[in-house]
């Protein structure tokens, strides 16, 4: 994709890794439980999955081969952890890097809301040369100007953020005062959070880097008694995915 905003999808297997590199997305973020936890750490299994169909899925542009990023989220709920959490939390990020991840996606706050400096600090040498994406925990910080200037002494390549809104689209004022700030500091803007393929025109305008979306849809598929209560898993949508390519693409910014 020859713009210089990226185009970067979250998706849960192989197949999807597939699809994205099909529509031209420089990167993927993996996770799993997407739909039901926002999104947790993958097993090591999957990683090494993805990571070997990313490597040899064509780009649909010739682009270099896409990039696997990898969530490093131990559970669901809230970002403040305790030291064993943590410690799960450097495994995942070694044994991520280890199988070829091209980064990792992490966050960890204090119990004020801040960053947790000793905790981010940790992860972010865990990672040692993979790219480090400070994910949505951004969004619940009271000062996200104040935590950009912290995450970037830290290393961070880029946060995930929806301006501190439910959706992207919503919080374009939060996202435009971060982009404005990023100039300084080397650190990239990265919208996320419900995006759809009509929203990205008003995020390419306000100069964000990166458009980050799900694209997924959700197969309906009853598991019975003892198979929880989702009746059904979710995958990326090649429509989707393809219309939010297309925007990128074809939005001119003046």
């Amino acid at each position: 994709m020859p713009q210089r905003v990226a185009l970067e999808l979250a998706v849960q297997d192989p197949a999807g890794a597939v699809i994205a590199a099909g529509v031209g997305a420089r990167r993927v973020e993996l996770c799993s439980a997407l739909g039901a936890t926002g999104g947790i750490t993958p097993s090591a299994a999957l990683v090494e999955a993805v990571v070997d169909a990313a490597a040899v899925v064509p780009s649909s542009d010739s682009s270099p081969i896409l990039e696997v990023h990898v969530l490093v989220r131990p559970r669901p709920g809230g970002f403040v952890y305790s030291a064993a959490e943590t410690d799960l939390m450097l495994r995942d990020v070694t044994l991520a890097t280890d199988q070829g991840a091209d980064g990792v996606v992490v966050g960890a706050l204090t119990p004020s809301g801040t960053v947790d400096v000793r905790r981010m600090r940790d992860l972010v040498a865990a990672a040692e040369d993979a790219e480090v994406t400070f994910h949505r925990a951004l969004d619940v910080i009271a000062d996200p100007i104040a935590a950009l200037d912290t995450l970037a002494e830290l290393g961070v390549t880029r946060v995930l953020t929806s301006g501190g809104a439910a959706r992207a689209g919503e919080g374009l004022d939060r996202l435009a005062a971060l982009v404005e700030h990023s100039a300084e500091l080397g650190i990239e803007i990265m919208a996320g959070g419900g995006v759809t393929a009509a929203d990205i025109p008003a995020l390419l305008r306000i100069g964000v880097d990166a458009v980050h979306l799900s694209a997924k849809r959700t197969v309906v598929d009853a598991a019975g008694p003892g198979g929880g209560d989702e009746a059904g898993y979710e995958v990326t949508d090649q429509t989707l995915a393809e219309a939010a390519a297309q925007a990128l693409r074809t939005t001119v910014v003046s």
